[in-house]
């Protein structure tokens, strides 16, 4: 089941995709509300969307274009409250992801005259650790912080590199949509496509500058899947310049192709109490297969990012824009007395 989330600018509603259409649910225009509502209930959400999907037929076609009155939002939001979103993420999960890691600060083992960088010990660990048997838990994995619920950029809006940035580029993935119930729970709401966006420049110069280089936009969607098939994931990145593909690539995610489970990466995000505060919303990234950055791709003014999934839906469409480094001021901090 695929939803997502929409707005003609005076009114909102949640939509179960059916292509070639959009079907409008009633009584309901978020999907935080409904999911919340499932929870208090005890209702299955599969159902209770299937009951409620009684209300208009759009064409998606002219939704996704931009040519209908109905625009795309984020496919979870909090109205009115989105300091209560969450947005984090793992790196160094995929069995692919060290090698453009490495191509910014890694030294890999096929160099046995230099120690192994700390980041490169991390992506071991998981490879050693990641995969626990049912029951038990297992290696930790690389864990950052990338803002609240504003950081959240729907599909088709700019991902915007800041002025005090040195760049930004895609990281195509997979990321997790969860609700933190009223005893303190997590519930697994579903999964979407993400663009993660970060500052690879200036992560590149020290492997320490990971969690500001995170402290980005980023955007999720269009769809949200509810309970999909999270074993082997087929997808591709494109980017695009002047209306033509500069760069893309096929890409893999799902369990199958990742040194740490599903479930370890979870039980490590959600072990920490503050993590589990009733009511919250956690978009979670569950890491990238590989990024233009680690070919030397440099993303300009106007570049579009494009991320696909087999199964996800639709793709991911969000252009670039770069902030004049003229407004790159000093902050200021005032004393109270």
């Amino acid at each position: 089941m695929h939803l997502l989330q929409i707005t003609n600018g005076s009114q909102r509603s949640i939509a179960l995709v059916a292509e070639p259409h959009l079907q409008r649910l009633v009584e309901v225009d978020a999907i935080y509300d409904l999911a919340s509502a499932c929870l208090r209930n005890n209702v299955s959400l599969t159902q209770r969307v299937a009951e409620l999907a009684t209300g208009e037929s759009l064409l998606y076609d002219d939704v996704y274009s931009g040519n209908s009155e109905w625009k795309l939002l984020s496919p979870i939001d909090i109205p009115g409250a989105l300091e209560r979103i969450l947005v984090s993420g793992t790196g160094l999960t995929h069995l692919g992801s060290a090698k453009d890691r490495q191509a910014m600060h890694l030294q890999t083992a096929t160099q046995p005259d230099k120690p192994l960088t700390d980041s490169m010990r991390m992506f071991q660990s998981g490879l050693d650790g990641g995969r626990p048997q049912p029951g038990a838990i297992g290696s930790a994995p690389e864990w950052f912080y990338k803002g609240h619920g504003d950081m959240l950029r729907a599909p088709f809006e700019a991902l915007t590199v800041p002025a005090h940035a040195e760049d930004g580029g895609e990281e195509a993935e997979i990321a997790g949509i969860y609700l933190i119930d009223a005893n303190g729970a997590p519930h697994r709401i579903g999964m979407c496509i993400g663009n993660e966006f970060s500052d690879h420049q200036f992560e590149r110069r020290n492997y320490l500058n990971l969690a500001g280089s995170k402290l980005r936009q980023c955007s999720i969607g269009p769809e949200l899947i509810i309970d999909p098939d999270f074993r082997n994931i087929q997808g591709e990145v494109i980017i695009e310049r002047d209306g033509k593909p500069l760069w893309r690539k096929k890409i893999e995610t799902g369990e199958e192709n990742m040194a740490h489970s599903l479930a370890n990466l979870e039980h490590h995000h959600f072990k920490f109490e503050s993590h589990r505060a009733p009511g919250h919303i956690h978009v979670h990234f569950f890491g990238a297969h590989s990024l233009s950055f680690g070919e030397d791709i440099a993303l300009q003014e106007g570049d579009w990012m494009q991320v696909s999934f087999d199964n996800f839906g639709r793709p991911l469409r969000n252009s670039l824009h770069i902030d004049d480094k003229n407004m790159h001021q000093l902050i200021h901090v005032q004393t109270m007395r």
